[in-house]
């Protein structure tokens, strides 16, 4: 590590002020993506600013239009527990990392950071989610730019993620074992106006929707109608847990997974 400043203000308005500071501040949720960030020399910002004890910035409610409305400080343990109007979401968080991460990592933090491997990114983006930040509010679409990458501006701040529920959805990831980051996950959710499917862990560059599976399952909502769907390995992540055209295999089999799981 190296040496840096940390500010822990109680109000969501100090918080961006201590960020539109001339300093080099970033935001800190809980942690989880930051500070291996931080130990990498990935991000080596002057100043943190810790935004646990922002208060204003957490929580879940039901809107008057039936969205699940999500504040961007709270952590996964309290999403898995609080989010049984969304079960599939609920049940996504129950399975992030172990404990110890679910209690101190956040869904903010999570979305901010865009770790191309973690499960939030897919669960905003097969949704059609909204993010709402001290700026504006992001349509899922439009959110996520690559990996590590968002169109969050400097300062900006996720105060709330806004869920429409689905008639039908589900998550299903294939863990890496000693990380338990999803080495390729894939969530699959029904509206009214058709099928939602985003990937997660396989692309390098980032989640994404796979919309030839989108238009099958909208004509179609089983497994069997993605059967011989199939995607390239050219553009996927390949390491030592494995190539892209495994990745790229994965994706049809959680797909698969989800739709039958979810109907």
């Amino acid at each position: 590590m190296y040496a840096f400043d940390i500010e822990r203000p109680t109000r969501l308005t100090d918080a961006v002020k201590l960020l539109s500071d001339a300093t080099d501040s970033q935001p800190l949720g809980g942690g989880q993506t930051l500070i291996p960030a931080l130990k990498a020399r990935l991000a080596a910002p002057e100043r943190l600013v810790c935004l646990s004890a922002v208060d204003e910035i957490k929580g879940i409610c039901t809107a008057d239009d039936g969205a699940l409305c999500i504040g961007g400080g709270t952590c996964h343990a309290d999403v898995a527990a609080g989010a049984g109007a969304y079960p599939a979401l609920a049940s996504l968080a129950a399975n992030i990392g172990d404990p110890a991460v679910r209690n101190r990592g956040t869904i903010g933090g999570s979305l901010a950071n865009n770790d191309p491997s973690s499960c939030y990114p897919a669960a905003v983006l097969g949704s059609g989610a909204t993010v709402v930040t001290t700026n504006r509010k992001i349509a899922a679409d439009d959110f996520f730019e690559g990996m590590f990458t968002t169109s969050l501006e400097e300062g900006e701040i996720i105060t709330e993620v806004r869920f429409p529920v689905p008639e039908k959805a589900n998550y299903q990831k294939f863990e890496q074992p000693a990380s338990r980051f999803a080495l390729v996950g894939v969530f699959v959710a029904k509206y009214a106006d058709g099928v939602r499917v985003a990937v997660t862990g396989a692309s390098e560059d980032g989640v994404f929707r796979w919309s030839e599976a989108e238009a099958a399952l909208s004509s179609d909502f089983s497994a069997g109608a993605v059967e011989g769907l199939s995607l390239s390995g050219d553009g996927m992540i390949s390491d030592m847990h494995g190539s892209g055209d495994y990745r790229a295999h994965l994706v049809g089999v959680m797909t698969r997974r989800a739709v039958a799981a979810a109907g």
